[in-house]
């Protein structure tokens, strides 16, 4: 009888020990997935990281590092926050990957906008001369490259606050990207950042615009060639 009573006793203890005497749960960030990490970010950046505005950033379609980096420099302070320092602490290194990873599959909507056509213009040609070599193809995401930042079709608003941001030293402010900002300073004037903002906020506009050039183009070889 006292056999008995201690292997039940045995039992018992067994089954409320868990590990190692049943398998280990797997780990709660073993169990996200993008999908499910990313769905916590719409209150702020819209469904599917397509901000709503207008304050807010379109987070879907980033490069995956560029998403790990913006996430660790929140998360230890490096770039100045009211919110997303706490909201970044709150995930870690793998779950930041399945997030980036996730978005990056997202088709990027830019914001619907209506800029001043004469400063989107005047954009176009700055963004040319001083911002294009690191923001290509306009400053729109380009999946299969690597190392992209997405400015164009992002909400006035937020780009001017993160301007504000790294003019006034709350974020970090690349050495090269400094050196060109200057120097538009310099030979454009504080409203050359008015038209740089349209340029980016005519996304969809800019698109247009260039395929009726593309068409403009194309009579003006076939006229040629019926002299």
């Amino acid at each position: 009888m006292a056999n008995a009573t201690m292997a039940a006793a045995i039992a018992g203890a067994m089954i409320a020990a868990g590990p190692p005497f049943a398998l280990a749960a797997p780990a709660a960030d073993e169990l996200a997935t993008g999908k499910m990490l990313v769905d916590a970010c719409a209150g702020c950046h819209g469904t599917d990281g397509n901000s709503a505005g207008p304050a807010m950033p379109s987070i879907a379609a980033m490069d995956p590092l560029v998403f790990v980096d913006t996430m660790t420099a929140f998360a230890h302070d490096d770039t100045y926050s009211t919110v997303m320092g706490r909201v970044a602490r709150g995930y870690t290194q793998r779950e930041y990957l399945l997030m980036g990873e996730y978005l990056h599959g997202i088709a990027y909507k830019p914001a619907a906008q209506a800029p001043d056509q004469t400063l989107v213009q005047k954009g176009a040609k700055l963004h040319e001369r001083y911002c294009e070599n690191c923001h290509e193809e306009g400053g729109k995401p380009i999946v299969e490259d690597e190392d992209y930042y997405i400015l164009a079709g992002q909400w006035t608003p937020y780009l001017k606050y993160a301007m504000s941001d790294f003019r006034e030293h709350r974020r970090h402010l690349p050495r090269k990207m400094g050196r060109k900002l200057d120097d538009m300073l310099a030979a454009e004037g504080a409203g050359s950042l008015n038209a740089l903002y349209a340029f980016y906020a005519a996304y969809a506009d800019a698109e247009r615009d260039n395929d009726n050039d593309n068409d403009n183009d194309n009579d003006n070889d076939n006229d040629n060639e019926s002299e």
